[in-house]
């Protein structure tokens, strides 16, 4: 590898050219470059023709890395004038001034006492299966559909059970052989490693193994941060509407200030979010139930508000493994300087729900905060479980696995597309996008999702509306069509269903 000095100002190391990496490397340092703010926003990146007479590259190469930068809005392109460093990226990384605490949100006390009072900032006191979806109106129904279009599940048909079975009958021998005993409450040091290599590569979130806490599910996840950082009856946490309704419960339950914020095609609309929100929920990279992925600006914003209002941001992350064109926008996290975004992740889209296995990623202000919750809810999750996990992701296994369903599930997702725009066009469009294991669809104005799915539902087909969470607000009319567990032909047999359903309430 070698370090070049180039046009731009800043040094380049590249890697040798047989590594086919050249181009990765030159994307990955220009937009470390743009976050850290060596690169300032309005800046004219130099030619793609001149950066790679001066890197010694091809010229494709360094077009290649500018038309990366471009799809995730780090850049913009000016007819005439050239490629220029995006005006919005000072403001989403900019850090927190130098007089200003990291974070200033207040933790419940009443559920960490003594473990809180030296960490920065802080003041003193201050999943249901078809979560945040459902039939309405269906209870009275004793159908049982054979074809359920289930948000959430994936094919656990594809997962390699053999290798799953011999890892953990390793992990079983090997806890006998060393004596089992309870485990580290923030999880195992193997999980924990194997995690921080995960989102660090798929997603480049910024973890190390020491800021991450092993959940039981990503509910779990929910439960702790709720603990720690809401004050009952004072704390106002800020939810996307519609939305994923276990999140909201989890800080409900813990006595959170509920607040409902509306999306729109760019993802939660920051304007609408009150100054007094102190925790802000959101799902940037497939909103949950809609499918819109937040746009970068949006991102900044949102960003820009938690700086700028004191708010913490919990990013759920649920199944961004699954995106089936282009590139994902950086996580939030990634764009987060000021230490004020908790990344939570599952393994229940990418493998299979009853592991009940998830994480966080917490800024290292407040890692030790959420150990000590989960040590009091639960200890730790199931340590054969975890070495399980963790020795299935070190060996890669994982990744075969992502990589091996990811064309199954878009397949299925442009076949459910194509359908719906083939038979049911005019009563019925969906929303676009390209990542998950569902497909959001808006109705026809005047139909009502409640009525198409009971119609379904009598002919032995299961859809879900979307469901406000805000039994008070009136929602969009739609049904969210999870494709992860069904075969090709029940997605035909079911489609042709809800078409005779829609049919009836026409």
């Amino acid at each position: 590898m070698k370090s070049i000095e180039p046009l731009i100002g800043i040094a380049l190391t590249l890697p040798d050219r047989a590594s086919g990496r050249l181009q990765h490397a030159i994307h990955e340092q220009l937009r470390a470059g743009i976050l850290d703010g060596r690169l300032r926003p309005g800046l004219r990146l130099p030619s793609s023709r001149d950066l790679a007479r001066s890197l010694g590259v091809a010229r494709i190469t360094v077009v290649t890395a500018y038309e990366r930068l471009l799809a995730e809005d780090y850049v913009v392109v000016r007819r005439g004038a050239g490629t220029f460093v995006a005006d919005w990226v000072g403001r989403a990384a900019a850090p927190a001034s130098a007089g200003d605490p990291v974070v200033h949100a207040p933790f419940n006390r009443f559920v960490c006492p003594g473990v809180l009072r030296d960490l920065p900032g802080e003041k003193g006191p201050s999943e249901g299966r078809q979560a945040g979806i459902g039939l309405r109106g269906s209870a009275s129904s004793s159908v049982e559909p054979s074809i359920k279009f289930e948000v959430g599940t994936p094919d656990v048909r594809e997962l390699r059970s053999d290798i799953w079975n011999r890892l953990g009958g390793r992990a079983l021998r090997a806890l006998c052989r060393e004596g089992d005993g309870y485990g580290p409450p923030q999880g195992v040091p193997a999980l924990r490693d194997a995690i921080a290599h995960h989102v660090s590569f798929s997603r480049a979130v910024s973890a190390q193994a020491g800021g991450i806490v092993v959940t039981a599910g990503a509910q779990q996840a929910f439960a702790l941060l709720a603990q720690v950082f809401v004050t009952p009856g004072e704390t106002v946490a800020a939810f996307e509407e519609p939305g994923y309704a276990p999140a909201t419960a989890a800080f409900a339950a813990a006595g959170a200030k509920i607040v409902h914020v509306p999306v729109d095609p760019e993802g939660i609309v920051v304007d609408q979010i009150p100054p007094s929100a102190r925790l802000i929920y959101v799902t940037p990279s497939h909103q949950f139930p809609l499918g819109v992925v937040m746009s970068a600006r949006r991102r900044a914003a949102l960003l820009e508000f938690a700086r700028d209002h004191d708010a913490l941001v919990i990013e759920d992350d649920y199944d961004s493994e699954f995106r089936f064109s282009g590139r994902p926008l950086d996580a939030l996290q990634t764009l987060g300087r000021a230490q004020r975004v908790f990344y939570v992740g599952t393994f229940s889209k990418s493998l299979f729900p009853s592991l009940r296995i998830g994480f966080v990623v917490a800024p290292p202000w407040a890692a030790e905060a959420l150990v000590a919750a989960k040590h009091r809810m639960d200890w730790h999750v199931p340590t054969l479980a975890q070495e399980t996990l963790a020795a299935f992701m070190a060996q890669g296994h994982l990744a075969r696995h992502v990589r091996r369903l990811r064309p199954i599930y878009a397949g299925r997702r442009a076949l459910i597309t194509d359908l719906l725009r083939r038979d049911l066009d005019e009563w019925l469009r969906p929303i676009p996008g390209d990542a998950g294991l569902h497909l959001a669809a808006m109705l026809r104005p005047g139909l009502k999702a409640a009525d198409v799915a009971r119609e379904a539902l009598e002919m032995g087909v299961g859809v879900y509306p979307f469901r406000c969470v805000d039994a008070q607000v009136s929602g969009p009319e739609g049904l969210a069509l999870g494709y992860g567990a069904l075969d090709e032909a029940d997605i035909r047999r079911g489609l042709d269903a809800l078409g005779k359903a829609v049919m009836r309430c026409v």
